[in-house]
């Protein structure tokens, strides 16, 4: 049996941004009894446990935050980037400007990444700070438009810095057929930020003409995981990849669509539409537990674009009616 250390630390975490909150395991570590409290915020450090990258924490506290009593500062530590979990990239680039959308936005809404760290080793570090929001109002995201421009970052940490720039050439070799307006930045951490572990990796990311971001990423194979992988081969696919999330298209990415079905759920009650992609399982299962908790029913349309237009696989419209929740926590100034 794999040790599941990285979900006590996540349970570790949700105590720490929560007042009240009450955990109990067994002995055997196989039930759980949670009671949740107040979502609390405030300042908080967490060492995330290296099987996982922080961007398994943050997913969640990206839902959260929002909703706590005072706004979050996180500082956590851990593997930044790991094949298996949306990089601390992907989620500053996709998931910050989704929830802009929803009107959560300001100052103090931020994801820094102040070291990075590779699998398995870990050693990174990011900061994520979130301002708090009574209500989050609702959205009519149901056209993505033409891609305007890509944009992307090559990292690579205790590796020649020459792999960046090897990453950046093939994925354009792939993407210049398509667009010009293309920019990889290289972003090459040396000393003390650059984490415990080598590797190096690629986010990319489409900007569409109605500001909406579809985003793909590869990162090389853990140190003695593995066969270990070329940039060029590494940048080719991601490319691809990308290409493939622009195909499936929508308003919203595959990896963000949770996310903001999440906070079309929580808005005031009126409708919400998005457009997707295809849903993915992961996405299909929240939709259950979103019925489950909420009692909230998404209306599902799956739209077929017509051939001659070009627009990728089929799309599926959701359309809910939010239930109109207001942050309880948050402090009447």
């Amino acid at each position: 049996m794999e040790d599941k250390y990285f979900e006590a630390s996540f349970i570790r975490l949700l105590d720490k941004v929560t007042n009240g909150s009450r955990i109990e395991i067994n002995q055997t570590g196989t039930v759980l009894f949670y009671q949740p409290g107040l979502l609390y915020g405030g300042s908080v450090e967490h060492d995330c446990s290296p099987q996982r990258s922080i961007g398994y924490y943050l997913e969640a506290l990206l839902m959260l935050a929002p909703f706590m009593k005072t706004s979050l500062k996180a500082t956590l530590k851990g593997v930044t980037n790991d094949p298996m979990d949306p990089t601390v990239d992907l989620l500053k680039s996709t998931a910050l400007p989704l929830m802009k959308k929803f009107g959560i936005d300001g100052e103090g809404f931020d994801l820094k990444v102040v070291k990075r760290g590779m699998a398995p080793g870990g050693g990174g570090e990011v900061v994520f700070t979130c301002p708090v929001r009574k209500s989050i109002k609702p959205v009519q995201l149901t056209e993505a438009g033409k891609i305007k421009r890509i944009r992307g970052v090559a990292y690579s940490v205790r590796v020649s810095p020459q792999m960046a720039n090897r990453i950046v050439d093939s994925a354009r070799s792939v993407l210049n057929q398509f667009l010009p307006d293309i920019y990889i930045y290289t972003d090459h951490m040396k000393g003390a930020n650059s984490g415990k572990s080598p590797g190096f990796g690629l986010t990319l990311v489409a900007e569409t003409l109605n500001g909406c971001f579809l985003s793909a990423e590869m990162s090389s194979t853990p140190q003695g995981q593995g066969d270990p992988v070329l940039p060029e081969d590494l940048g080719r696919n991601c490319a691809k990849l990308l290409l493939e999330e622009v195909y499936r298209g929508g308003c919203v990415d595959s990896s963000n669509q949770s996310l903001a079905l999440l906070l079309m759920t929580l808005g005031q009650q009126d409708v919400s539409k998005v457009l997707l992609g295809p849903l993915s399982p992961y996405t299909i299962e929240f939709l259950r537990h979103i019925r489950d908790f909420f009692q909230i029913m998404f209306k599902i349309e799956v739209q077929k674009p017509p051939e001659d237009e070009r627009k990728g696989g089929d799309k599926v419209l959701m359309t809910c009616l939010g239930v109109g929740y207001s942050n309880i926590n948050k402090t009447l100034k």
